[in-house]
C-alpha cells in the first residue's frame, strides 16, 4: 500500500504528522491531486484549536489547495495527469435545484475537501495527496506560482462577496472591518473595481501597515481611535459600503453603526454562531442592504483566476510566511501570532 504524509487531526489541539494510505480515484469522474501549496485558512486553524467544533475525528484539513494531477479515475474527460491545477473546495453535483440556479456552494449533495460548509467532508490538503472531483478543478495558468494559485479560492470568496453579491460599484467609498489575509483581499478586489475612498479598519499596527502598503487611503484603529467618528471625518457623507471581514461580533456591531441611508453591508468574515441586536425602525429608514457571503462557485472561481492571471491582484503579495507540511505545528503557531497574514503549506 502507498503511504503520504499528512497531518491528520486527532482531537483539538492533537495534530500529528502520520504516514497514512494514498487515496485512489476510484469512483467515477475523481482525481488525485499532489499537492504543491494549500493556504492555512482562519477557519482551518479554528478547527485545530476547537474554536471551530464541527470536525469529525480523525480529519485532514486544509481547502485551499493548488497541484499538480497525479492520477485520475474513470470517466475523466477533462485533465489528465501532469497538469497544473486550482481546487475549488466545495464539490458539487450540479443536478439539484441549487446547482441548476448556479449557487453550486447550496448543493444538496454537495461535499467540501478539507474544510466547513458541507456535512460531507472529504480529507483534504493538510498532506501530500488528496483526491476530488474533475468538476472542482481549474487549469492553473502558467504563469502564476502554485504559491499565489492557492489563494485563489479565498480571492474567490472576496470577489463574490465584494462584487457579486454587494454590487460594489466604481467611485464607491469603502470600508473594510479587518486587514487580515481575507480583509486584504477584499481591499485588492475594491481597489481593482475602482473603489473611491477606502477605509481599513484594524487593532494591529501590523495589519494596518499591510493594508495601507496595499492601497487603503486610510487605517483606523479601532481601540485607540473613535472608529466611527474618524470614518465619518474621512468620509463625510457616510459610506457607500462596508465589508466585516474579520470574525468577532464587535466588528459586526461596528458595522452596523457606521451604516448611513443606502449603505450596503456584507456579514462576511464571522462564522461563529453570536447575536447582535438591530434598532428595526432606524434599519427600515436608512434603507440600507445587507449581505453575507460564504464558500465558493465556479463563476467566482474563474474570476478569482482572471484576476490574478491579468495582473489585476497580486495574491503573492499578502504571503507572509511559507513551510513545509513537516513544520506544520511551527505554521499554526505562526498563525497564532499577530505579525504574519497569510501563511503558505507545501507538501
Amino acid at each position: 500500500m502507498e503511504t503520504m504524509l499528512a497531518a491528520v487531526l486527532h482531537d483539538f489541539n492533537d495534530l500529528r504528522l502520520e504516514q497514512v494510505p494514498r487515496p485512489k480515484p476510484a469512483a467515477p469522474g475523481t482525481v488525485v491531486v499532489r499537492v504543491k501549496s494549500c493556504g492555512i485558512c482562519g477557519t482551518d486553524y479554528k478547527a485545530v484549536k476547537g474554536v471551530r467544533t464541527n470536525v469529525t475525528f480523525p480529519a485532514i484539513v486544509g481547502h485551499e489547495p493548488s497541484g499538480i494531477i497525479a492520477e485520475v479515475g474513470p470517466g475523466v474527460i477533462h485533465f489528465k495527469e501532469g497538469d497544473e491545477i486550482i481546487c475549488q473546495p466545495m464539490g458539487y453535483c450540479g443536478v439539484c435545484e441549487h446547482c441548476r440556479a448556479s449557487n453550486t456552494h447550496y448543493c444538496m449533495h454537495g461535499f467540501v475537501t478539507g474544510g466547513d460548509g458541507q456535512d460531507d467532508v472529504w480529507p483534504g490538503a493538510f498532506a501530500e495527496y488528496m483526491c476530488t472531483t474533475e468538476n472542482s478543478l481549474f487549469l492553473k495558468p502558467a504563469g502564476l506560482s502554485f504559491d499565489a494559485a492557492a489563494l485563489t479560492e479565498p480571492l474567490s470568496g472576496a470577489w463574490k462577496g465584494v462584487v457579486q453579491y454587494s454590487e460594489m460599484r466604481v467611485g464607491d467609498d469603502v470600508v473594510i472591518i479587518g486587514a487580515g489575509s481575507m480583509g486584504l483581499l477584499c481591499q485588492m478586489v475594491a481597489k481593482a473595481a475602482g473603489a473611491a475612498q477606502m477605509i481599513a479598519i484594524d487593532p494591529s499596527p501590523y495589519a494596518r501597515q499591510q493594508a495601507l502598503a496595499l492601497g487603503a487611503t486610510h487605517a483606523i484603529d479601532p481601540v485607540g481611535e473613535d472608529a466611527k467618528s474618524r470614518v465619518y471625518e474621512i468620509i463625510p457623507g457616510g459610506p457607500d459600503l462596508i465589508i466585516e471581514a474579520a470574525g468577532p461580533i464587535e466588528a459586526v456591531k461596528l458595522m452596523s453603526s457606521l451604516r448611513r441611508r443606502g449603505t450596503r453591508w456584507n456579514v462576511f468574515g464571522i462564522t461563529t454562531h453570536e447575536t447582535f441586536e438591530l434598532d428595526g425602525g432606524l434599519t427600515h429608514f436608512l434603507e440600507g442592504r445587507m449581505d453575507a457571503s460564504f464558500g465558493t462557485t465556479p463563476l467566482a472561481m474563474s474570476r478569482a483566476i482572471r484576476l490574478m492571471d491579468s495582473g489585476l491582484v497580486d495574491t503573492e503579495k499578502i504571503i507572509s510566511h511559507r513551510f513545509p507540511l513537516s513544520e506544520i505545528h511551527q505554521a499554526l503557531k505562526v498563525m497564532g501570532g499577530e505579525e504574519r497574514t497569510k501563511v503558505i503549506v507545501n507538501p
